[in-house]
């Protein structure tokens, strides 16, 4: 069918919608993987792209789900969540972070994972004109949402040179008048920074003076690494006057696909949200709740992830250096972050093949090495590497490791600085 007659919004590009370059960036990504993969049958790929963790969710969660899922007292609805699940979010943020949430019904709202929280809140927030002051690189649900309503982004770039943190003093003071949402992400997709509790009380300052609202994607918040301890916004004071922080169990628990995340803090901010999710969705079936109790009862099972990934950490980062990168991150999340090479020696020509652009790069490594990454290009040209590869115990990890610094050796990268 051609679509003729179809009248996309304006805001997918109206009559040149279908006619190529829209679509997610990680939808697009996938498609490039599949893409090499067909092109290289019988060749395994490396895939640092991913950002999931390639092993199931931990087998008492699976057996939670599968004892509730034929329960008759879950099949209904569940709108707005159980409370249940509210009042074990509720501990999981006081074991966790040391964060007290007086009034768990009031104060914690779930969502069917945290993208959907994310797209919910520029709804109940952001009118025609106002501004969402958004890090840049980043996860782009709630800046592409402010401007499907009609607000404009406002973007923070995260440099090397400042650790990865915004810099508030850089907007203009017409744009900060018409702000009303700060979206920060840390431990940070893609760079990898882990958060500081300056950095948060920087943010909770800034946010106060202003009557911004700060809304901190926490996903990654309980995996942190090299002694640090998992951080959240809220235990900053005064944070839960002027902070929403959505966590997600895909990360910390390995529950991707389950799809369930929970908002916390400002009372009146989770209301707002629910007042959107009531005419989004009819909420996560119950026994997915049931079995995200299940997970959020058991930290041994985070730890462990933990463990894994900082030893990943330890094996990817020298191979890096040695191949030329500068990796930075690796302090929490999955990710780290590396200025892309700018040219390489293209094995299909024998000559020299150079890069535009860190998606240039990225695509020549997938095509030449069947290696996956993800491109940044918004503030510098870079690269983001993930460790949560699929590799089978300690000793597949390092064969995974030496096989890609092989076949990245082979293309002789250039660098910038080289």
């Amino acid at each position: 069918m051609s679509g003729r007659g179809i009248r996309a919004a304006r805001r997918l590009g109206g009559a040149a919608f279908g006619l190529g370059g829209e679509g997610f960036k990680f939808a697009r990504i996938k498609e490039a993987r599949r893409r090499a993969v067909e092109a290289h049958p019988g060749q395994p790929l490396i895939d640092f792209g991913i950002g999931e963790d390639a092993e199931p969710a931990d087998p008492s969660v699976v057996s939670r789900l599968a004892v509730e899922a034929g329960l008759r007292e879950n099949r209904t609805y569940a709108d707005c969540g159980i409370t249940e699940f509210q009042h074990e979010a509720a501990r999981w943020m006081k074991a966790t972070f040391g964060v007290s949430i007086d009034d768990p019904e009031g104060g914690i709202l779930h969502g069917i994972g945290s993208k959907p929280i994310l797209a919910c809140l520029p709804a109940a927030f952001i009118d025609p004109g106002d501004v969402s002051l958004v890090t840049v690189p980043g996860y782009p649900v709630l800046a592409d949402w402010t401007r499907y309503l009609g607000g404009r982004v406002h973007g923070l770039p995260l440099r090397r040179e400042n650790g990865f943190f915004p810099d508030y003093g850089e907007v203009p003071e017409s744009t900060l008048r018409k702000a009303k949402l700060l979206y920060l992400n840390y431990p940070n997709n893609p760079t990898g920074a882990a958060p500081t509790r300056a950095l948060f009380e920087e943010a909770v300052r800034f946010a106060s003076r202003r009557g911004i609202l700060v809304v901190h994607d926490a996903a990654y918040a309980a995996l942190v690494y090299g002694g640090r301890r998992p951080l959240s916004i809220l235990s900053v004071d005064g944070a839960q006057e002027c902070c929403l922080e959505v966590h997600s169990l895909s990360k910390a628990f390995s529950m991707t696909g389950w799809r369930l995340g929970f908002a916390s803090g400002n009372p009146l901010a989770v209301r707002a949200y629910r007042a959107v999710k009531d005419n989004m969705d009819s909420g996560q079936f119950r026994a997915v709740q049931k079995a995200g109790i299940e997970a959020l009862s058991r930290p041994q099972i985070t730890r462990g992830l933990a463990l894994k990934y900082q030893r990943r950490f330890s094996l990817l980062f020298p191979a890096l250096r040695r191949l030329g990168f500068l990796p930075a991150g690796g302090e929490g999340g999955f990710y780290c972050y590396a200025p892309a090479p700018r040219a390489a020696r293209d094995p299909a020509t024998g000559g020299r093949a150079v890069f535009r652009s860190a998606e240039e790069a990225s695509l020549f490594l997938l095509e030449r090495a069947l290696i996956s990454t993800v491109p940044w290009d918004e503030v510098e040209p870079s690269l983001r590497f993930s460790v949560t590869f699929e590799a089978g115990g300690e000793e597949a990890e390092r064969r995974v490791v030496a096989e890609a610094e092989g076949r990245l050796s082979a293309l002789r990268l250039e660098f910038a600085d080289s």
